[in-house]
């Protein structure tokens, strides 16, 4: 019997990787193998992300752009899953007619059941379920990163109802993991070889609100740490109010959790954070600043930002950008307000114009450019852990990694252009140069090699 073909192409942040790979864990490898090619793939998935508009246009795309394997390749089913199908179910079976089954962000386990029933000719174009889904250890998963790195993610949906966001909608209340289903996953992506693991979720401080068993992140962690061969424990995506003196004490003592923390902020002026339904102000934000670093003198802060939201006056604009001219942040990212139907903030008076917004994230992201330069120019002559990540696309005489400093896919690198080292492999470095986002450095031992 032979095996169909299958190509998946996950967009989107981690949270949606991990969909993607227990999609792919789901399929039984006697009649499903995995190609990386897709115009070798007889069955091709785009996970999709819809989040903003931008991601909504980067969704439709790629699938337009996959749809021509259908034609050009060996694609005899391309399927549409994630966020797009559960949020757009009718409107994409009516505007894309190359898709041959939508698939929501809840029914990975179907997967299999699903592509038998459309192989066979017998299955239903849409298959979009309740938001309801929450995986665990035991569930079936095929990891895409690189062996040394994995994301877990510890909860789903989000019950914080900020006023621009989707994602309740999308992906429901939060629903938290048991401790020992985390730990056991984490133990078992460790026995193969993991040596960093991002904790991820929509909001990790959130983590165990939602039990009655006591769950809570501190407690969690503090197993988690206990687990032999793990080198680095990561904290994504952390909501203001739940960075706890508990959780920063832990963080200093226990050297496996990175000191990194991704807070996003939205903003700093306190009419905007109000009509974002946010409950933190802006004097409560500066003192969890200060808070956090008290107790992390040397983190790495990163945060999210929105610009042009409803209502936004240059006025609080200017104050948002004096904030980040400040330098609290070793790395920011700029979202443009993207007016997202069934918010609230999509029906606020005051839409500011496109052109407004873009002008706006420009001179944020320049602002924090010279910011992050600063930041790493006070890291050259440091000596600092790296993980290797492999040869550098930009020379074969140079190796890259990331320090503990610099998460996965959205923060820069480290060039190594002295010293020899395995991928996988944790070395010390030194840090000789550096730019806004990158650094350069030469593994301990080898300058004088």
């Amino acid at each position: 019997m032979s095996k169909h073909t299958v190509s998946l192409v996950s967009l989107g942040c981690p949270k949606n990787l991990v969909d993607a790979e227990v999609m792919l864990g789901h399929l039984p490898p006697e009649r499903y193998q995995i190609v990386t090619d897709e115009s070798q793939a007889e069955v091709i998935i785009v996970n999709t992300c819809a989040f903003i508009r931008e991601a909504k246009e980067e969704s439709v795309d790629t699938i337009l752009e996959v749809a021509d394997q259908k034609s050009s390749g060996r694609c005899k089913l391309l399927v549409v899953s994630g966020c797009m199908s559960q949020r757009y179910q009718e409107e994409l079976a009516a505007e894309l007619p190359e898709v041959d089954l939508f698939v929501g962000t809840a029914d990975a386990p179907r997967i299999v059941e699903l592509l038998d029933q459309w192989l066979a000719g017998t299955g239903p174009r849409r298959a979009i379920g309740s938001p309801d889904f929450l995986y665990d250890h035991t569930t079936p998963r095929a990891l895409s990163s690189p062996f040394y790195t994995a994301y877990v993610k510890i909860a789903e949906g989000c019950a914080n109802h900020c006023s621009y966001c989707v994602i309740p909608s999308i992906r429901g209340t939060l629903r938290s993991r048991s401790m020992p289903s985390v730990v056991a996953e984490v133990e078992k992506l460790v026995a193969g070889g993991v040596k960093e693991v991002n904790l991820i979720a929509q909001d990790v401080t959130a983590f165990g609100a939602d039990r009655d068993d006591g769950a809570n992140l501190v407690d969690l962690l503090e197993q988690l740490v206990k687990i032999e061969d793990l080198h680095w424990l990561r904290l994504l995506y952390a909501y203001p109010d739940g960075i706890s003196d508990a959780l920063l004490a832990l963080m200093a003592r226990e050297p496996k959790i990175c000191r990194y923390l991704d807070v996003p902020i939205q903003h700093i002026d306190d009419s905007m954070l109000a009509a974002m339904n946010r409950r933190v102000d802006g004097a409560g934000i500066r003192a969890l600043i200060e808070k956090i670093r008290h107790f992390l003198p040397d983190v790495t802060l990163r945060t999210s930002l929105i610009v042009g939201f409803p209502g936004e006056t240059d006025n609080q604009f200017r104050h948002l950008l004096a904030f980040v001219e400040e330098g609290h942040f070793e790395r920011l990212g700029v979202f443009r307000y993207s007016r997202e139907e069934g918010t609230p903030a999509a029906e606020l008076p005051e839409q500011v114009p496109e052109r407004v917004q873009l002008a706006r994230y420009r001179r944020l992201m320049k602002a924090q450019s010279r910011v992050s330069f600063r930041k790493n120019r006070a890291l050259v002559g440091r000596i600092e852990p790296v993980l290797v990540e492999g040869v550098s696309e930009e020379s074969e005489l140079l190796l890259k990694g990331r320090s503990v400093r610099q998460a996965p896919d959205v923060d820069g690198l480290v060039y190594i252009n002295a010293g020899q080292a395995n991928v996988g492999d944790i070395v010390q470095l030194r840090i000789t140069d550096s730019s806004e986002y990158d650094l350069v450095g030469s593994i301990v031992g080898a300058e004088d090699a």
